[in-house]
């Protein structure tokens, strides 16, 4: 396996399995992911918690069962935030995609199995272009995905967040009519799913940026201010794991731009 560029903030997070699981709550805020019984499992997360996403995701892999849910947000958090090859960022979208619909065959009911096959191939329609991926028919399997974590997990903040970017980005690329009657993509529906998943987790950097994204697609420059001071907000929030601290340096550098 390719060596996988470097947490850059490495050593900043120390978690040991005691320290997850006093902080599980909090740490899977967004999630809702259970806390695994399994010590492989829960040693996957603590890998992940500490940005050793490669050593995470390979230590859920050999877990199996509940660690391929560590494995995939492992290498969707990587690819996200630190693959520099847009080849190989794309290539590991395809590859979470591919085995969270495999997980969803023996575990039809795990939350999260839809959410990851959601999130990369959100991420991987964003790579290729959302025209393109709504040509391709991706945009229906991600929107299918989030509705289907949002029944199975109803407070799931990061499923409410992608579903609300869905019905943005579709607008935002082929209009409100059009995105309405072909893909159901609807702007009220939007903002109302961005301020449900702040509600059930307000203090996530990662879920402002987005919100912040989403309301100037589906409102223009006239959202400009509070788009800012949502990143200002994000920039500003404590990051309690790796995969926090990334979406933090990401506000922060959104903010220089």
């Amino acid at each position: 396996m390719t060596q996988w560029t470097a947490f850059p903030h490495a050593g900043d997070y120390a978690f040991d399995a005691a320290s997850v699981k006093k902080s599980w709550a909090r740490l899977h805020q967004g999630d809702c992911e259970a806390l695994p019984g399994e010590a492989a499992v829960l040693q996957a997360w603590v890998l992940f918690h500490n940005g050793e996403f490669q050593a995470a995701a390979q230590a859920g892999l050999q877990a199996g069962g509940q660690g391929i849910t560590v494995a995939n947000k492992a290498t969707s958090i990587y690819a996200n935030y630190l693959e520099v090859k847009e080849k190989n960022r794309l290539a590991l979208f395809l590859e979470v995609a591919s085995r969270a619909e495999a997980q969803q065959a023996l575990d039809p009911d795990n939350a999260n199995a839809w959410y990851w096959q959601a999130y990369a191939l959100g991420r991987y329609s964003q790579g290729i272009s959302v025209a393109k991926a709504l040509a391709q028919g991706l945009g229906g399997k991600v929107k299918q995905a989030l509705e289907q974590t949002i029944r199975l997990s109803p407070r799931h903040a990061e499923a409410h967040i992608a579903l609300a970017t869905f019905h943005a980005e579709v607008i935002d690329k082929v209009g409100a009519l059009i995105g309405c009657m072909t893909y159901g993509a609807k702007k009220d529906l939007g903002l109302s799913l961005y301020q449900a998943g702040l509600q059930f987790h307000s203090g996530c950097a990662i879920a402002l940026m987005e919100y912040a994204n989403g309301m100037l697609m589906l409102e223009g420059d006239k959202s400009m201010a509070q788009a800012t001071a949502l990143y200002e907000q994000a920039a500003a929030v404590p990051a309690a794991d790796a995969a926090e601290r990334l979406g933090m340096d990401m506000a922060r550098a959104g903010l220089k731009d």
